[in-house]
């Protein structure tokens, strides 16, 4: 578990290759097992593939062509509208970083917005998953998702497979919900692309990196 966590990557090119389908079963049964208070378990999966991949990459496609940046009306907002330092500072170096690997100027807006298109394809994994959850869950529910994404992500490692937890798709939510005939009920939390990372593109060696130590834990008596 151990090389798992520290293996775990945000992927974003796959490799043209399905993932078989007693895989994913496989990791999400064993995801499961994730705790949630009062043993709510309050998440709700659905995964896409195939020939139904293809299609809902279609719809994404032509609705960007009208709303690039998604739908107006969201559930929820990713990041806090007001958000301060240091947690600004962390979002924007991340960025950076990032399209530093890709080599993409930050005055090329055009670049940008190119690669930023490619999360409504999933960056061409070949499976998507899609966590939703009921709407009359709260805070404390969220946080028992986190712990199930999580071991799906680390499951995945195990399984030689790679994943990306997009919470773009939170500008999509009528979108996923309207394809996937989800009821009313409950709201899109999160998508993820999964499938078998690709060793030669440039965009997987992009590292995030973490704080140290000392700037997010205070020991006492320790």
């Amino acid at each position: 578990m151990r090389e798992a966590v520290a293996r775990r990557r945000s992927v974003r090119a796959f490799l043209d290759r399905p993932v078989p389908g007693e895989v994913i079963r496989r990791v999400l049964t064993e995801a499961a097992r994730a705790p949630s208070g009062g043993n709510l378990q309050p998440w709700h999966i659905d995964v896409v593939a195939d020939e139904a991949l293809d299609r809902f990459r279609a719809i994404v496609a032509q609705k960007m062509e009208e709303t690039p940046r998604g739908e107006a009306e969201r559930d929820y907002d990713v990041y806090p509208k007001a958000l301060t330092a240091p947690y600004t500072d962390r979002r924007f170096a991340v960025g950076e970083s990032l399209y530093a690997v890709l080599g993409v100027a930050r005055e090329d807006k055009q670049g940008r917005l190119k690669w930023y298109k490619r999360n409504a394809e999933l960056f061409g994994a070949p499976m998507a998953l899609f966590c939703f959850v009921d709407r009359q869950m709260g805070p404390p529910q969220w946080s028992d998702l986190g712990m199930f994404l999580q071991n799906v992500m680390l499951l995945c490692e195990a399984e030689g497979l790679a994943t990306c937890a997009q919470e773009y798709w939170a500008s999509w939510p009528r979108t996923v919900a309207g394809f996937l005939g989800t009821p009313d009920n409950r709201m899109l939390f999160t998508g993820m692309a999964i499938g078998w990372p690709d060793p030669d593109h440039a965009i997987n060696r992009h590292d995030a990196g973490r704080v140290d130590l000392a700037d997010f834990v205070a020991f006492h008596g320790v």
